[in-house]
């Protein structure tokens, strides 16, 4: 389990003012509205390719007057979706101060349905069967990463990460994950894998995570399943986690309660009509690991995380925040 990192009293108090009644509600009983700005700067598309041969194509949305970058985010569209459905919470996370990269999955947007598909031959989305599925989240093959045999789109935006990491311009050790819909169950299935990958003798290659944020996390669909995720470790125990999701959403509902069962000291949820609870030796939203925040709107997936009037990108910077003030290591 992480454990907090010292976060001195200024700064919890900034991050409990930032957004009312999202993490920090019962840190000091203040709060006050902020509303995510919808960036203006400056975005760049990236042309990837998959170890499968899928032409993928990926937007960047640089940190804010080219600053340092407070996290390095990977933003994953629904299916049926693509960047353009999830832009305008790309540029609210860039206008925060975030980096956000955010993938056209394979057969959706520009990238191309099948290998060696020409730019914006995307084809039918529907026609993407499990396996197709599994490869969006693939990064496997091999004792070293970066000539792993199985490489998806996420794993190919993490690897250009890399490269930019290395370069001085990223930085990937605060890398989070951002998922809608299918593409927070994709995102979960790569959290995963990131977190196999063993240390070699020049230093770790994975367990780059460092936060896991779903909005409305499809449990089933097209042989793709939350509970293959739910049997990591790394899942159950190791990364903070945030659902977000519409009223009754039955999906993300059931997710947190597996969640809870595995962090049963240290979840908190924001219900719409009940109060908050917190777990059953009671903790403050800053000291949780997992949380459950439920918005008042029947939106889900991209359309959830799209809408300006639901702040999704202020509770995801909270979470952010909170998260990166974690050091990982030192299980509980």
């Amino acid at each position: 389990m992480f454990v907090f990192g010292r976060v001195s009293v200024r700064v919890l108090s900034r991050l409990c003012l930032a957004v009312p009644l999202l993490l920090c509600s019962d840190v000091e009983g203040r709060a006050a509205e902020a509303i995510a700005p919808v960036s203006e700067e400056t975005v760049e598309e990236l042309r990837l390719e998959t170890s499968d041969g899928i032409r993928i194509a990926a937007w960047h949305y640089p940190a804010a007057d080219n600053a340092k970058a407070k996290a390095t985010v990977i933003l994953i569209h629904d299916l049926e979706g693509s960047h353009t459905t999830v832009d305008n919470l790309a540029r609210s996370l860039q206008g925060v101060g975030h980096t956000v990269v955010a993938p056209d999955l394979r057969g959706h947007g520009e990238s191309s349905l099948r290998p060696g598909g020409a730019r914006g031959d995307a084809g039918d989305h529907r026609l993407l069967k499990k396996a197709e599925l599994e490869s969006i989240a693939a990064a496997a093959g091999g004792s070293h990463r970066g000539q792993a045999a199985l490489q998806g789109e996420i794993e190919a935006v993490r690897n250009w990460i890399k490269e930019q990491s290395d370069a001085g311009k990223l930085d990937i050790d605060r890398l989070c994950v951002v998922g809608c819909g299918l593409g927070a169950t994709l995102a979960s299935m790569w959290t995963t894998a990131d977190w196999n990958w063993p240390p070699t003798t020049s230093g770790p290659q994975g367990r780059q995570v460092r936060a896991l944020a779903l909005i409305s996390p499809v449990w089933a669909t097209k042989g793709i399943s939350m509970s293959l995720p739910l049997k990591s470790d790394a899942i159950q125990h190791q990364i903070p986690i945030m659902v977000l999701a519409g009223k009754g959403d039955r999906d993300a509902i059931r997710l947190f309660d597996q969640l809870k069962r595995f962090r049963p000291d240290t979840w908190f949820q924001q219900r719409v009509d009940p109060p908050s609870e917190k777990a059953r030796n009671p903790v403050a939203a800053t000291a949780a690991t997992v949380f459950f925040i439920e918005a008042d709107t029947g939106l889900k997936g991209d359309d959830l995380a799209n809408d300006p009037d639901l702040h999704v990108a202020d509770k995801i910077r909270i979470f952010i925040d909170l998260a990166l003030a974690r050091q990982p290591g030192n299980p509980e």
